[in-house]
């Protein structure tokens, strides 16, 4: 039980796993940040079964790597992170459209709408205000999670090139010496 409510390696352990996993990409810290970038943008739209599909393309338009947009899409966009997604682009949505919640004080049967899959009665009351609602804070953190991962990334590996390089420069001045190998 213990473990279930407090894990035993602790909350940031799969943060760093994935910090880790986006920093030892071998791809150029161009490609990893705008694969991240473009995972983190898509995960701010409503249309959650398409996330990975549509950050593959955007991946693909600015020459990012597959696998960063992928990282970037689950670690961004996750049930824990949803309702506050959902929440803030609803609101933004709304006062980006200048328009009250004309649902207020009104049942909306969710359910029922997307059970009928009819695209136009979900557009004007749902989709539209978080659609637009997404585009702001989906910018804003893609393009601070770019240059944050950029810079981390060069930094990254600009440090293990020169550790890698100073290795294979000691080995080759003392052969004999019991340097493992990486």
């Amino acid at each position: 039980m213990r473990e279930l409510l407090w894990p035993r390696k602790g909350f940031l352990r799969p943060i760093r796993y994935l910090t880790m996993r986006i920093l030892r990409l071998s791809a150029s810290p161009h490609a990893v940040a705008a694969g991240v970038a473009a995972g983190v943008f898509v995960s701010w739209t409503p249309f959650i079964g398409v996330h990975f599909i549509m950050a593959f393309v955007i991946t693909y338009f600015l020459s990012g790597n597959m696998v960063a947009a992928a990282l970037g899409c689950a670690a961004f966009g996750n049930p824990l992170t949803y309702p506050f997604i959902w929440g803030i682009t609803w609101e933004i949505g709304h006062l980006l459209l200048s328009r009250e919640d004309h649902l207020a004080g009104q049942a909306v049967d969710l359910a029922a709408m997307f059970h009928k899959l009819n695209f136009m009665e979900l557009w004007k009351p749902v989709l539209e205000p978080m659609l637009l609602g997404a585009i702001p804070p989906g910018i804003v953190t893609a393009v601070a999670l770019y240059a944050l991962t950029f810079y981390t990334v060069r930094g990254f590996q600009t440090r293990r090139r020169t550790r890698l390089m100073e290795r294979a420069r000691l080995r080759l001045a003392d052969p004999a010496s019991d340097i493992p190998s990486v």
